[in-house]
């Protein structure tokens, strides 16, 4: 490819533009990257967030550290560790950072490397992708078959569609194959609170697609397993454990029990390169990023008149927890949807995919 994704793309000046998803769903804005401290910057303030475009923007940023530095080692590997600190829990950013730090180690043309291995893993990104989605729509199929349902109802949580991970997402790239195919298919879209991604960034991908939708509470899923109106749960990840528990957007968790005492199939969607196989112990081990009080405390959104406002909804004085993840188990988990194929969320099975 030319460096040219739904997500992001290298401009004609050879920087990387990024839709600004903070800006989403009132305003499509994009943001200009022109140097490592940008990505940086980029990838800690929100700009860009999903595990997959995450990792992305940090390759494409060490690529502009390699320019910004004229192919000086030294301050490139020192920018590549910068990058590779800005958010703590999302593993594809570790991993795409390294292995950009071993192609700086290794090249002599580092800039022309360095774009060339951006561009690489921006391009297996988008096959990982649909390989996932073609998997997770034949699940789909399977469990309609055997329910004899022509509707499908599956919910999902946060956003893992194609701003998230490009180009077609990991829990949406199933739902988009699914409609491809002209499958029925109607989403249940949490909220996710406190930053809203289902109600902002998930609706926005559905109804630009043409896909049936509707936004929901975050508590409402249960409510909704209970009485039969869910076919299937399918989220993404930022990490999973080597023994299979998944770290995915706070929520994750609850939706995982609910589905579980329901008896609803609950899905994991992938790539490889989330996996976290040094990780033995997902609830233990995966660090959990704390984000500013003030994501809890105010919300963004359109006024009466159509004004762009943000707005305090608690006490002025009132503390607020912003945990950004949670863990589900692996025992909560029926399966892990890969481009490797469905996997087992136990030791053995993830063993294998090293």
């Amino acid at each position: 490819m030319n460096g040219k994704y739904r997500a992001l793309w290298l401009n004609n000046d050879g920087d990387l533009e990024v839709i600004d998803q903070r800006h989403l769903p009132f305003e499509k804005k994009t943001r200009v990257l022109k140097t490592a401290g940008d990505a940086c910057e980029a990838i800690k303030d929100m700009t860009v967030r999903g595990a997959g475009v995450i990792g992305n923007v940090a390759a494409f940023g060490v690529y502009l550290a390699a320019r910004e530095f004229a192919g000086d080692k030294v301050k490139i590997k020192q920018a590549a560790l910068m990058i590779r600190e800005s958010r703590p829990t999302a593993v594809n950013l570790m991993w795409a950072a390294d292995r950009m730090l071993n192609v700086v180690k290794r090249a002599d043309d580092v800039m022309t490397a360095c774009k060339t291995e951006a561009i690489a893993i921006a391009d297996e990104d988008v096959l990982r992708t649909q390989k996932i989605g073609q998997l997770g729509c034949d699940i789909i199929k399977n469990i309609m078959s055997k329910q004899k349902i022509n509707q499908f109802n599956i919910l999902t949580h946060c956003n893992a569609g194609w701003l998230a991970i490009l180009d077609s997402g990991s829990a949406l790239a199933p739902i988009y194959e699914a409609h491809k195919r002209g499958i029925n298919i109607h989403v249940w879209v949490d909220e996710t609170r406190p930053r809203n991604q289902g109600a902002s960034l998930t609706s926005w991908e559905l109804l630009d697609a043409g896909i049936d939708h509707t936004i929901i509470p975050d508590n409402t899923g249960g409510h909704l397993m209970q009485q039969g109106l869910v076919d299937m749960v399918i989220t993404g990840a930022d990490r999973v454990a080597a023994n299979g528990d998944a770290a995915n957007k706070i929520g994750t968790y609850l939706k995982a029990l609910a589905a579980k005492d329901n008896d609803v199939p609950f899905y994991i969607a992938l790539p490889i390169n989330t996996f976290d196989f040094a990780c033995e112990n997902g609830v233990r081990d995966i660090e959990i990023e704390q984000r500013n009080e003030d994501e809890v405390r105010l919300m963004r959104g359109l006024d009466k008149s159509g004004k762009l406002q943000t707005i305090r909804i608690t006490p002025e004085h009132s503390k607020a927890a912003n945990y950004g993840f949670d863990v589900t188990p692996a025992r909560l988990i029926t399966g892990l949807i890969t481009e490797a194929g469905l996997v087992t969320p136990n030791q053995d099975a993830i063993g294998k995919l090293k």
